[in-house]
């Protein structure tokens, strides 16, 4: 997986931020590989939800001996991997760095995935990156998880543009996405996921964003990952509820609401003629071919069930 890669002429300035409940098993294999990267200066900063295993322990003995990795003070039970992110964005101080990445607990970075993301992000004049991942399992199975799809106007309303374990942003972003979070703390609770809204949040402001094609890390597969690389007949299923009880539908009516898109010609159609219309513009929601093609009949059986799982907002 090495990519064709040119180091920066500056070493750009990185604070990585890195969510952890329940990861001991993992973190140490993860913070060696943060650690590891070339032609970055990096600091890591955790946030630990309070966890019954030896996190706390492990991230306090990494922190003693190497001052690259901070641990931020305990906090409650923040009840998912979002609020812990965005709790992330709210207390790290992030003055002084270039750019803000984000790392899960329990995968294995490249040593070029941060360098190769900056790289990427001056060359595009973008605020965001992502990547594909390479998933990988304890039988030693591999799979890589293809997101580099091109964007379309509205899939971030719909879908984001994948793990948020490879997102890089630029410190502009990162401070804007501070500063929101700041002052929307309560309704941000309410979002189920951090990567998806902060896709939003860029794609919204009418910011660019890259998608990689190129695979910059190993995404660890394992029974306590959150989402994981959705794949199989189960993972389909649980997607399909998401949306057919209308949970989806409802966290895209919740960004629209916080990111005041509620005028928006595309969303005032939707809000007045339904989810018949909004199959019909199902080209407009989804990244991949096969995904628009799903999204339009889950509306149209949506709307033949006189449902209405439209946005609110």
């Amino acid at each position: 997986m090495e990519a064709d890669f040119v180091a920066l002429p500056v070493r750009p300035r990185i604070a990585v931020l890195m969510a952890v409940f329940q990861g001991a098993d993992w973190l140490s294999e993860q913070l060696e590989s943060i650690l590891a990267a070339r032609d970055v200066d990096l600091t890591v900063f955790a946030s630990i939800d309070p966890s019954t295993d030896a996190s706390d322990d492990l991230l306090q003995a990494w922190a003693s001996r190497d001052a690259r990795v901070v641990v931020l003070p305990k906090i409650a039970p923040s009840g998912g991997a979002a609020r812990n992110f965005f709790r992330l964005f709210r207390d790290v101080d992030l003055s002084g760095y270039d750019y803000i990445s984000l790392a899960d607990q329990d995968d294995v970075w490249l040593d070029c995935k941060l360098a190769r993301a900056c790289k990427l992000l001056r060359e595009d004049e973008a605020e965001g990156y992502s990547s594909n991942v390479l998933a990988f399992w304890p039988d030693g199975r591999e799979r890589l998880i293809e997101k580099a799809f091109p964007q379309r106007r509205w899939d971030f309303l719909f879908e984001g543009p994948g793990p948020g374990c490879t997102f890089v942003l630029t410190a502009a972003l990162g401070k804007n996405l501070q500063a929101f979070v700041a002052a929307h703390w309560s309704k941000l609770m309410g979002v189920g996921y951090h990567d998806w809204f902060i896709y939003a949040f860029v794609r919204a402001r009418g910011s660019r964003w890259v998608i990689d094609s190129w695979p910059g890390l190993r995404y660890r597969q394992h029974n306590h990952n959150e989402l994981g690389a959705n794949s199989g007949w189960f993972a389909a299923w649980q997607r399909w509820k998401k949306v057919s009880n209308g949970w989806a539908l409802s966290q895209t009516a919740l960004i629209v609401d916080l990111l005041g898109l509620s005028a928006e010609p595309f969303v005032r159609e939707w809000q007045t003629r339904g989810d018949c219309w909004l199959a019909r513009n199902a080209n407009q929601c989804r990244r991949q071919l096969l995904g628009r093609f799903l999204f339009f009949l889950i509306c149209l059986l949506v709307c033949v069930s006189g449902k209405r799982f439209r946005s609110h907002a």
